[in-house]
């Protein structure tokens, strides 16, 4: 698939306020999007998804007959949704109460109201998810490069699988956590990990304290995605030997441009 552009791409638009979907529409409208349905309720969603396969959907936090953390669970669980990006738009300000949204692999977490400059963000962000663009390096053949994914989160190792798998790199292993990843190291060599900071039994910092003092990768780029605000946090795992950080959610010409910098350096 060639680079989309934002006009080619087909939304949905779940939102219980009659007012705030007319203004999200026109906003959508503003960036050249045409292709746009609109539900007021779960059910409705679900209905129009069975029925027309969107590129993205739009989703309000809480329905009447739900949240859309439910909606999101199916689109990740159905195999025929499993590629349909999720944005969230919601006048939530709570880490917290965002910080699952972060984890499952949505494209984005817009505020209420949002800029032009969030939406576009955004948009460009699922066009980079539903393209092929492959990294053009030039000390390694991209299809050759062998990464560890480290993850709890099946959805969150599903969407960074999606992200690099478009940017041409085939070789994924995945692991659940630190412990699990540093099993896997002891028996097999990467080129790359990307790991979560967050995880049970050995979390990102161990791993990364593993990697470079305890295993024959010492030298391997370690490039470390995480919602962790915890500044403290960041910087022990900075001071450990992580190459590059990312937020989640994270955007694909930022993972991207990372990648660049750590495998061509």
């Amino acid at each position: 698939m060639g680079t989309l552009s934002p006009s080619e791409l087909s939304i949905l638009l779940v939102e219980p306020s009659d007012t705030q979907r007319k203004i999200i529409t026109s906003r959508l409208s503003q960036e050249g999007i045409s292709n746009i349905q609109t539900a007021s309720n779960l059910q409705d969603a679900l209905a129009i998804m069975t029925r027309h396969h969107p590129d993205l959907i739009a989703s309000a936090m809480h329905f009447e007959d739900g949240t859309a953390l439910e909606l999101l669970k199916v689109i990740k669980e159905t195999d025929a949704f499993c590629d349909i990006q999720f944005m969230l738009v919601s006048s939530e300000c709570r880490r917290e109460q965002l910080e699952i949204y972060r984890q499952s692999g949505v494209v984005s977490i817009l505020p209420k109201p949002f800029s032009s400059e969030h939406l576009g963000k955004a948009l460009n962000a699922t066009i980079d998810l539903l393209s092929n663009d492959e990294l053009d390096l030039e000390h390694f053949d991209v299809h050759n490069i062998r990464v560890l994914v480290v993850d709890d989160s099946k959805m969150a190792r599903n969407i960074i699988r999606r992200t690099i798998t478009n940017l041409g790199l085939k070789l994924i292993t995945e692991a659940s956590d630190g412990a699990e990843a540093i099993e896997l190291m002891k028996n097999n060599m990467y080129d790359l990990v990307i790991t979560d900071y967050n995880m049970p039994n050995a979390d990102g910092l161990a791993l990364t304290q593993y990697i470079r003092n305890h295993s024959q990768q010492s030298h391997i780029p370690i490039l470390m995605v995480s919602s962790e605000a915890n500044d403290a946090h960041l910087s022990n795992v900075s001071q450990a030997g992580v190459n590059a950080l990312c937020d989640k959610p994270f955007e694909p010409q930022l993972v991207k441009q990372l990648l660049y910098s750590l495998l061509d350096d």
